[in-house]
C-alpha cells in the first residue's frame, strides 16, 4: 500500500499542475459516473493529503476524497508543460511504484503516458486503457485512477469527518502534534509494531516506515506503548516526521545515511540515491545480518503484516 508520502507527493502534483484550472471529470469505467458528473466542469481549489487520504477541493465546495488501498495509482500525461510524475501509486511487484518524465520534447508527451511517443501537438488523453475509475483532464494535462479503494465526492463537513478519524499526520506535523501522539501512544498499552500502523495514532506510516523507524530508533517491536519514556516517543515522532520528509523529497523510502551505499552511488554529484537493495535497514532483510550488529534480521507476523526486525538491536 502506498505510504503517506506517496499521496502528499501526489498532493503536491496537483496543486502543481490542475490547482486553478476548470477540470473534465468522467468515469470512463462508468463506477463513478455520479460523483464525476457533480465535480466536471468546476475549478480544482485545493489539493490536500492528510496520511493516506487526499482531498481535492473544488470551487463549488464539493471534494473528491480518494483512498489507494493496496491497488490503487494514479497515472498521468500531458503536453511539453506537464511535468510531474508520470505514475503514483500502489506497487505492481516488488517495492515502490514512482515513474518519472524527463523527456525533454513535447512529441513524446503528447496525448500519451509521459515517455510514450505521441502525436506532434497535444490534443487531449488518450483512450482509456484498463477500468478507469475517474479522469481529470485540464488544458494541459490529464490523471487517470485506476484500483482506489475509496473514490468518492464528500462535502466539506464529511471531509472533516474523515479527518477527525485520523491520528497526526508528521508531514502536515501542526502545532501541538507531536504532543497528540506522545499522548496516544503512551495511552496505550498495545505494542509499538501494531500502534505504527494503527492509523487513528499516527497517519501516513506503513509497513515500510513502521519497521525502519523502530530499527533507527532501537525500540523492541513489542515494547507497549505504554513502556515507552516520553523522550522516546518524542524522538520517534521526530524521526517519522525527518524519515517521511525524505520520502517525499525523493520519492522512495530511503532509510540508510550515504555511508551505508556503494561508493558509486554515494560519490554522485548532486545528491545521487542508493540501489533498492541499499536503502533499507530491515525492510525485506530477513536472513541477512544486520547492518549495525550482525544478527540475522528477523520476520515474523503482527496483526497480519509481515514485521522485520533484529533481535540484537532493538531489545528492551
Amino acid at each position: 500500500m502506498p505510504e503517506g508520502h506517496s499521496v502528499h507527493r501526489l498532493a503536491r502534483q496537483f496543486a502543481d499542475v490542475f490547482q486553478g484550472e476548470r477540470l473534465a471529470v468522467s468515469s470512463p469505467q462508468g463506477r463513478f459516473a455520479q460523483g464525476a458528473a457533480l465535480l466536471d466542469g468546476h475549478v480544482l481549489t485545493s489539493s490536500v493529503a492528510h496520511g493516506k487520504h487526499l482531498f481535492l477541493g473544488f470551487e463549488h465546495g464539493l471534494l473528491l476524497h480518494v483512498h489507494l488501498g493496496l491497488y490503487g495509482a494514479w497515472n498521468f500525461g500531458g503536453d511539453a508543460t506537464f511535468r510531474g510524475a508520470s505514475s503514483i501509486g500502489a506497487p505492481r511487484k516488488v517495492g515502490e511504484r514512482e515513474d518519472f518524465d524527463n523527456a525533454p520534447d513535447a512529441a513524446a508527451l503528447a496525448g500519451s503516458y509521459p515517455g510514450d511517443a505521441g502525436a506532434d501537438s497535444y490534443s487531449g488523453p488518450p483512450d482509456p486503457v484498463g477500468a478507469v475509475r475517474v479522469r481529470l483532464a485540464g488544458s494541459h494535462g490529464w490523471a487517470d485512477l485506476r484500483g482506489a479503494t475509496t473514490c468518492e465526492v464528500v462535502t466539506r463537513a464529511e471531509s472533516e469527518l474523515v479527518l477527525a478519524r485520523l491520528g497526526p499526520d508528521p508531514l502536515r506535523n501542526r502545532p501541538g502534534d507531536r504532543d497528540a501522539f506522545v499522548a496516544g501512544v503512551r495511552a496505550r498499552r498495545t505494542p509499538l509494531a501494531a500502534l505504527l500502523m494503527d492509523q487513528k495514532v499516527i497517519a501516513g506510516v506503513g509497513n515500510v516506515y513502521r519497521a525502519e523507524l523502530l530499527f533507527r530508533q532501537r525500540l523492541d517491536p513489542w515494547l507497549a506503548g505504554k513502556a515507552l519514556a516520553a523522550d522516546a516517543a518524542t524522538r520517534l515522532w521526530d524521526d517519522t516526521v525527518a524519515m517521511m520528509s525524505d520520502g517525499v523529497r525523493h520519492g522512495r523510502i530511503i532509510t540508510t545515511p550515504p555511508h551505508y551505499w556503494s561508493p558509486a552511488t554515494a560519490g554522485v554529484p548532486g545528491g545521487g540515491l542508493p540501489a533498492p537493495e541499499e536503502a533499507h535497514f530491515v525492510y525485506r532483510r530477513q536472513g541477512l545480518e544486520c547492518r549495525n550488529c550482525g544478527t540475522p534480521v528477523a520476520l515474523t507476523d503482527l496483526g497480519a503484516r509481515k514485521l522485520y526486525w533484529c533481535p540484537g538491536c532493538q531489545q528492551i
